[in-house]
């Protein structure tokens, strides 16, 4: 199995990255990158999935339709991933999406097979905690706009990480890969990368995973770039490197079997005393980056 995937290897039909989990190999989680021209517009059956439609770059219209009815958001969006938080569209299993944009750009749509139908909703930017997660050279922020216990899903979370360049995220690393009810839950993750230029030069960074034991070893050293992919399906995960002068992002996308919808992890033995230096540290003070705005309007 293949679990880095450089721009460009998980092409699909309309989308430019196509994790379905019958690619990935399990069986919860998905992701797809849609790049619309301006007047462009997709439409896709969600199927027994739920989704969440979060623009990476541009803004659009989600519609929703199924034999309840029909729901319509406007969504505002953004300039890029460094520019500000986002708003975005909850769209139910067994339904019709459609994408439309009259600017044209880039969207991210994260899934989770589930079994409940929500109702379609919007989901404002002012209402997505920005969260700065660690300190010193740890230091990250997290949008967590589809986090458990943020905005309601049947199995998906979601979350947006930015790591200023030359710090390290993921850190201590962690896994969710075993049921231990209230310690760890069982999560298939996706990671999907952007990076921000220096003076036309494209960023970089590195993403490690390692084995967490017998039967799960997921073994990932990779150099990743603006549109890779790589897939987690158990394992160590961090750290994620951002080399000096490049601001990393990167979609989080999860999603499991566990009857609980928890983000419940476990830090590595060898590093989590690392946690325990933090409040000795200020945060680093390029973050946050940005805030939610303080309306929707």
């Amino acid at each position: 199995m293949t679990y880095h995937l450089p721009a460009g290897k998980a092409l699909g039909g309309p989308y430019i990255v196509d994790i379905t989990p019958e690619k990935a190999g399990w069986g919860h989680s998905s992701l797809r990158i849609l790049e619309l021209p301006p007047g462009g517009s997709h439409s896709f059956e969600t199927g027994e999935s739920e989704w969440i439609v979060v623009p990476l770059s541009g803004g659009c219209t989600v519609a929703a339709a199924d034999d309840f009815g029909r729901d319509t958001f406007e969504l505002r969006g953004r300039r890029d991933v460094f520019s500000g938080v986002s708003d975005f569209a909850y769209v139910p299993r067994d339904a019709r999406a459609t994408v439309t944009s009259a600017a044209g750009g880039r969207f991210a749509l994260t899934g989770a097979r589930c079994e409940r139908r929500l109702p379609a909703r919007y989901g404002p930017a002012s209402d997505v905690p920005v969260e700065l997660r660690g300190t010193g050279n740890c230091s990250r922020q997290v949008n967590n706009f589809g986090a458990a216990g943020v905005f309601e899903c049947d199995k998906l979370i979601a979350v947006e990480v930015i790591t200023p360049g030359g710090n390290w995220s993921s850190f201590p690393p962690h896994k969710h890969d075993e049921h231990r009810p209230g310690e760890e839950s069982v999560l298939e993750e996706i990671y999907y990368f952007e990076f921000a230029g220096h003076d036309g030069i494209p960023g970089l960074g590195y993403q490690r995973v390692s084995p967490s034991g017998p039967g799960r070893d997921t073994d990932v050293l990779a150099e990743v770039r603006d549109g890779d992919v790589v897939l987690i399906p158990d394992g160590w995960h961090g750290p994620s490197m951002a080399t000096p002068g490049h601001h990393m992002y990167y979609l989080n996308v999860m999603a499991g079997p566990e009857a609980e919808r928890a983000w419940l992890i476990c830090d590595h033995p060898d590093h989590a005393w690392v946690r325990d230096t933090w409040p000795d540290q200020p945060v680093d003070p390029r973050l946050p980056l940005y805030t939610a705005p303080e309306t929707s309007a």
